[in-house]
């Protein structure tokens, strides 16, 4: 009887083991989207370990365990974040589109990414303050460039072809006039909002800004 209870003890002595055994990505993902709330609010000067492992349900240990400290976890949380944005570009075909209706995609899909990923423009702020000292530092992110230079290219060179667009485009910046319209309304949205005392994050005024990038980047680069 003795042996009995000694096997039922440790049958589920060993079912309460194996959820921690077993599903190890799901602790290092939930570690990843606390510190990325944590980090895009606080940096990474003011983040906490303590207030990463609350909000990830864990405790530092486990943390430590699998990103070894607060810097190497700051530089996991940047890289998902390009991870993120670099797998959400693949869903834009721009090969598959006419020249202007390409151009337009792209600047409408790259304003709504930042829209629905704040996070994303807290973490850049924060790792411009710092001169990109940590992006420097991966290795992982010489493979997650953008495949989209290569595909504006082409774009590009489509719309020259039927006279569309001006020969002396540059597709690094013209990407850049569509990131930075996107990315300065929405990191300066509440300092706008308060020096000229209109919410710009009212859905009127998101839809506006949308069509306005779409106009001011076709009209930088049409003939």
């Amino acid at each position: 009887m003795d042996k009995m209870q000694e096997d039922v003890r440790r049958r589920a002595g060993g079912r309460a083991e194996r959820p921690t055994q077993r599903d190890p990505e799901r602790t290092r993902a939930s570690i990843l989207a606390a510190a990325t709330k944590e980090f895009a609010e606080n940096g990474i000067g003011g983040a906490r370990v303590d207030a990463i492992a609350e909000r990830a349900g864990t405790n530092k240990r486990m943390l430590y365990h699998y990103f070894g400290d607060k810097e190497q976890l700051y530089l996991a949380v940047l890289e998902e974040a390009y991870v993120g944005i670099r797998t959400a570009e693949k869903s834009v075909n721009l090969s598959d589109l006419e020249p202007e209706q390409g151009i337009a995609e792209l600047a409408m899909f790259t304003w709504r990414y930042f829209l629905e990923h704040p996070e994303f423009l807290s973490l850049l702020g924060t790792e411009n303050l710092h001169r990109a000292r940590w992006l420097r530092q991966s290795t992982r992110l010489k493979e997650l460039h953008s495949h989209f230079i290569g595909k504006l290219s082409d774009l590009l060179d489509r719309g020259k072809a039927k006279g569309l667009f001006r020969a002396d485009i540059d597709p690094l910046n013209v990407y850049l006039t569509i990131a930075a319209l996107g990315y300065f309304y929405v990191s300066n949205q509440y300092t706008l909002s308060t020096i000229f005392g209109r919410d710009l994050m009212e859905e009127a005024n998101v839809e506006a800004w949308e069509r306005h990038i779409v106009h001011v980047t076709l009209a930088s680069i049409r003939r």
